[in-house]
C-alpha cells in the first residue's frame, strides 16, 4: 500500500512539474519559431524574394513534422524521431544561406562587366548617379536590383556614401570593397573616376579568370576529396550485400568499437586535410 502511496505521489509531482514547465517550454519554442521565420523573411527580403510570410510559417512547422515522421518511419525509435525532426528546423535556414551565396556569387560574376558598363557611362558624359541609372536598366538582377537599392535610397535623401556602405554590407566581398572605395575617394578628391573603374573591370576579369584556373588545378584534389568521403559508405554497402552478417563483429566487441571509432575519426581528418591542402584562397 505505501508503495503505491509513494508511486501516486511520483506520478502526482511529474503531472504538476510538468503542467508548469510544459507552457514555458511551448511559449519558447513559439518564440524561437516566430524569430526564425522573421529571420527568414528578412533575408528573403534582402535577396529580393517575395514570400508570404504563412508560408514561411508553414515551412518552418511541415519540414520538421515530415522529417520527424520520416524519422520515425526509418530508426523505429520515438527519441531519433524527434531528435530528426529538431535537426531539420535548420533545413530552411541553410536553403536560405545557400540562396544567399549563389547570389553573392552571381552578383560577383557580374561586378566586372557593371562596373565597365558605369565607366562607359561616365565616359560618354552622365553623372555618377546617372551612370547607376544607365547599370539598373542594362544589367540583370542581382546587380540592377542592388544598385537599384541604392539609387532609391539615395533618392529619399540618405547620402550616396551610406547607400554604397550599406551595399558593401549586405554583399561583403573584397573586389567589392575595393569598388566602392575608389568610387568614394574619386568622388572626395576630384580624381578621373571613369580610368579608375576601367582599370578596375580589368582587374577584376584578370582575378576571375585566375581563381577559375586555380580551380581547374585543384579539380583532382577536391575529386579525391569526394571520393574519399564516399568510398567508406559504398564499400560497407557492398560488402553488407554479400554477408550481411560481415560486421557484426566489429559492433559486439569493445576492440571492434573502438577501432569504428577511430577509423571514423582518421576518415574526417583526412577528408579536412584534402579539402584544406586543395582550397586556396587568392
Amino acid at each position: 500500500m505505501q508503495i503505491l502511496v509513494i508511486l501516486g505521489l511520483i506520478a502526482a509531482s511529474i503531472i504538476l512539474i510538468g503542467s508548469q514547465l510544459l507552457p514555458i517550454f511551448l511559449q519558447r519554442a513559439s518564440n524561437l519559431h516566430t524569430q526564425k521565420v522573421t529571420e527568414a523573411e528578412k533575408q528573403l527580403d534582402k535577396m529580393f524574394i517575395q514570400v508570404n510570410r504563412q508560408k514561411l510559417i508553414l515551412w518552418y512547422t511541415v519540414t520538421p513534422l515530415i522529417m520527424g515522421l520520416a524519422g520515425f518511419f526509418f530508426f523505429r525509435n520515438l527519441g531519433l524521431a524527434l531528435l530528426t525532426g529538431a535537426v531539420s528546423f535548420i533545413f530552411p535556414s541553410l536553403i536560405i544561406k545557400n540562396l544567399k551565396a549563389k547570389r553573392r556569387a552571381l552578383f560577383q560574376n557580374q561586378l566586372a562587366d557593371g562596373i565597365m558598363v558605369l565607366s562607359s557611362s561616365l565616359k560618354g558624359g552622365l553623372s555618377l548617379m546617372q551612370a547607376m541609372e544607365v547599370v539598373v536598366e542594362e544589367m540583370p538582377a542581382p546587380f540592377s536590383q542592388e544598385f537599384g537599392l541604392v539609387l532609391r535610397e539615395n533618392k529619399i535623401g540618405v547620402p550616396l556614401e551610406e547607400s554604397l556602405k550599406h551595399l558593401h554590407e549586405r554583399l561583403h566581398f573584397e573586389e567589392l570593397d575595393l569598388v566602392i572605395n575608389s568610387m568614394l575617394v574619386s568622388k572626395e578628391t576630384g580624381g578621373d573616376l571613369t580610368k579608375v573603374l576601367a582599370r578596375l573591370s580589368v582587374t577584376l576579369r584578370d582575378n576571375r579568370k585566375l581563381k577559375e584556373s586555380i580551380k581547374t588545378l585543384t579539380l583532382q584534389g577536391r575529386l579525391q576529396g569526394i571520393i574519399m568521403s564516399v568510398l567508406p559508405f559504398f564499400f560497407v554497402a557492398w560488402v553488407v550485400s554479400f554477408n550481411r552478417n560481415h560486421f557484426d563483429i566489429m559492433f559486439n566487441s569493445e576492440t571492434g568499437r573502438v577501432l569504428l571509432i577511430i577509423a571514423v575519426c582518421l576518415q574526417v581528418v583526412g577528408i579536412f586535410l584534402i579539402h584544406k591542402f586543395s582550397k586556396i584562397d587568392i
